[in-house]
Order: C-alpha cells, then sequence, then structure tokens
C-alpha cells in the first residue's frame, strides 16, 4: 500500500521544471507564516476589544483589499511581467504585516488590513502567470498543483505554529507572517534571477484571443453559485475560530492544531482521491457533493456537544468537502479555456473567491450580533444546500456536451 502511494504521487509529480519546484519552494515559506488571517477575528474582540460586527467589517476589509489586488495585480502582470509584481507584492505584504501590528483603533486596523491584502493579493495572478511560464501544456495544471501542495503544507505548518504563538503573544504572529513574506521575496530574487527571464516574460503577453469568460454564461453561472459556496466555505477562517474560542472555550494551539490537521489531510489525501476520481465523472458531479459535505460541517455544530472530537468530526466533513469540491472547480474552469484566455478565466475566478471573502465576514458579523451562533451556521448550511443544487442543475444543463480532460491536466 505505502509503495503503491508513493507511486502515485511519483507519478503525479515527476516530469516538472526545476523553477516550478523553485515557485514551490517560495509558495511554502510564504504560506508557512500564514497566521495572522485565521486569528484576526479572535485578536480583533480579545485583544483590541472590538465588536463582533466591527471584527467582521475588519475582515471584509481584508477581502476588499483582496478583490481590488487581484484586478491590480493582473493588469500590472499584463503590462510589466510576473517577476517584480511577484517580488514586491510579497515584499510590500510583509512591511505591511508588521505596520498592522502596531494599529489599534478600528479606523487604522480597518485601512492597514486593506491595503495589505492589496498588495499580498496583487502576487496570486503575477504567481499563476509564472506557474504557466515555467511549465508546458502538458503539465502546467500538474505545475499549478504543485503550488496547491506547498500552500496547504505551509497552511499546515503555519496553523500549528501560529495557535502556539497567539498562547504567547499575538503581535509574535504579525512579526512572523511578515517576516516570512520578506524571506519568500527575497528568496525569489536569488533562485530566479530577472535576467534569466525578461525576454520570455515579455513575451508571454503578445496576443489575446478566444472566447471571453464574460460571454461563458455557463462559466457566469458557475462563478456566481462558487460565490456562494465560498461565502459559507470562509467562516472556517473567519467566525468558526470566534465559536470555538468564545462558545465552546477551545484554546488557540487547538485552534491553530485544527487548522493544520486540515492543511495536512489536503497534503496526504487530496492529490489520491482526484488522481483515482478524475475523468470517471464530470466534475460538477463532485463538486455538488463536496459542497453538501462542507454545509453538513457547519450544521453540525448546531448538533454535536462541545468537545475535541465534535471539533474533530466536523473538521473531517469539512476538508472532505473541500478536497471533493475544490480541485474539481479549477477542473470545470480549466477545461472551458484555451491558451490564449485562461488569463481572464484565471482571473475572474480568483476575483469571484475574493468578493466571497468581503461578504463572508460581513455577513456572518452581522448574523452573530443580532441574532446568534446557530443561526448563521444554519444559514450557511441552507446557501451550501442551494449552491450544491444549482451545481447539479448546471451540471443537468451542460450535460449534452461531451468534455474529456486527461488526468494530468485536471488538479490545480
Amino acid at each position: 500500500m505505502l509503495s503503491q502511494t508513493v507511486q502515485l504521487y511519483k507519478k503525479a509529480y515527476s516530469g516538472l521544471s526545476r523553477n516550478s519546484w523553485y515557485l514551490c519552494l517560495v509558495m511554502f515559506i510564504n504560506r508557512s507564516g500564514t497566521m495572522v488571517i485565521p486569528f484576526m477575528t479572535i485578536y480583533c474582540t480579545q485583544k483590541l476589544h472590538f465588536t463582533v460586527e466591527q471584527t467582521g467589517i475588519i475582515m471584509g476589509m481584508f477581502g476588499i483589499g483582496s478583490l481590488c489586488g487581484a484586478f491590480i495585480g493582473g493588469k500590472l502582470t499584463d503590462k510589466y511581467g510576473f517577476y517584480y509584481v511577484q517580488v514586491l507584492g510579497l515584499v510590500a505584504g510583509g512591511l505591511l504585516f508588521l505596520l498592522l501590528s502596531f494599529q489599534k483603533t478600528f479606523i487604522s486596523v480597518g485601512i492597514c488590513s486593506f491595503i495589505l491584502n492589496m498588495c499580498n493579493d496583487a502576487f496570486r495572478p503575477a504567481n499563476s502567470t509564472a506557474v504557466a511560464h515555467y511549465s508546458t501544456d502538458q503539465n502546467r495544471t500538474r505545475s499549478n498543483s504543485l503550488n496547491r501542495l506547498a500552500v496547504n503544507l505551509g497552511w499546515a505548518f503555519g496553523g500549528l505554529l501560529g495557535g502556539t504563538l497567539a498562547h504567547i503573544d499575538y503581535h509574535l504572529l504579525f512579526w512572523v507572517d511578515g517576516c516570512t513574506n520578506i524571506a519568500a521575496g527575497l528568496l525569489l530574487l536569488k533562485l530566479l534571477p530577472f535576467s534569466k527571464i525578461t525576454k520570455a516574460a515579455k513575451s508571454a503577453f503578445d496576443v489575446a484571443s478566444g472566447k471571453s469568460a464574460y460571454r461563458d454564461y455557463v462559466y457566469l453561472a458557475f462563478i456566481g453559485l462558487l460565490i456562494l459556496y465560498a461565502t459559507c466555505f470562509f467562516q472556517i477562517f473567519t467566525m468558526q475560530p470566534l465559536f470555538y474560542k468564545t462558545q465552546w472555550h477551545f484554546s488557540e494551539q487547538f485552534i491553530g492544531g485544527l487548522m493544520g490537521i486540515n492543511g495536512l489531510l489536503i497534503v496526504m489525501f487530496e492529490m489520491i482521491i482526484v488522481h483515482n476520481f478524475e475523468g470517471k465523472r464530470h466534475p460538477l458531479r463532485y463538486i455538488y457533493i463536496g459542497i453538501l459535505l462542507v454545509g453538513a460541517g457547519f450544521v453540525l455544530l448546531n448538533f454535536l456537544p462541545a468537545s475535541y472530537y465534535s471539533a474533530l468530526f466536523i473538521l473531517l466533513f469539512i476538508t472532505l468537502g473541500e478536497i471533493l469540491s475544490m480541485p474539481f472547480m479549477n477542473s470545470f474552469w480549466i477545461m472551458r479555456t484555451n491558451a490564449n484566455n485562461r488569463g481572464e478565466y484565471a482571473a475572474l475566478y480568483a476575483m469571484g473567491w475574493s468578493a466571497a471573502s468581503i461578504m463572508s465576514p460581513i455577513i456572518g458579523g452581522q448574523v452573530i450580533t443580532f441574532v446568534s451562533y446557530s443561526l448563521l451556521w444554519w444559514i450557511t448550511g441552507a446557501i451550501c444546500l442551494g449552491a450544491s443544487m444549482g451545481m447539479l442543475m448546471l451540471y443537468r444543463f451542460n450535460n449534452k456536451k461531451t468534455i474529456v480532460v486527461p488526468i494530468e491536466e485536471s488538479i490545480f
């Protein structure tokens, strides 16, 4: 069994370029420091003494910054190339994490959060372009899969470490997050010198053709459903940690451990699950099941008793739902693209997630402030049910088209 698992991973990741592995290393270091945002709701309420409503707005400012950053980053990448947009995004984001640690008022924290995430997420389209640049048509999605592995492995490490640091001093989160951002930017400069890619980076933006994502009405419907789902999914980073802290009275260490376990489970099992499922059914069939599982995980918060075992059981539901939904969401939009319009589809996909990151904490904060956590979990479950049924209807509407996706081109 062990040897078979090793062979699956070996086959999935063989043949990738050295520069793709360098980008993976940069992403791992960057994501290993991702520990501020998961604990931001607890920090704002417990240390800065903001209301839950104010905290929801702060998290919404992160989301607005993300949306603006994705749009601006794409424009800058098209104009100047991906190299310095990545470096500047990482370094500027790192410095702003350090600056955020000194902010104490609601207004200053909100403004700094917006600018911080705008810089952070300007990195995303540039990084996606870099991954595509250092890959071939045959291994492009596998190269993105390598980055996803680095993200989740870094997330697991950062979540585990972040819980310990938060228990000691919340300000350590900002300093570690900031320093890892800066270190990732400097490592990128060291491993991938600009002189080696200048010419290729300029040639990557010469021609734009193909069907526009904004005229693909099936895809637009998919993005609308994705936003509904993502608005619920983001509660695991915003209001669920606060719920665990204030209602179930878990420590920051345990909350961080849950986030770390989520990342580790994805690293251990996602590749194998996707490798075995891909091509057997249409991606939308897996997506709607995954969304249902995530919604069920939130609803279980209203039924299970407050215990570590309950939290772990809920985590399994949500993680399995994430594994079944997100990789196949990437498969779905990749299937609808070609080399000339993939960037536009990717940008709209990223902006959908960014829009959800704006709405998620604001809606969650309002529901908790004026009603209860219990209603929030019922609402997230209902929205996930609606989004799941929407994906199933989209599949039935679109199932007359035969779409075949190679396994190596299906994992993002």
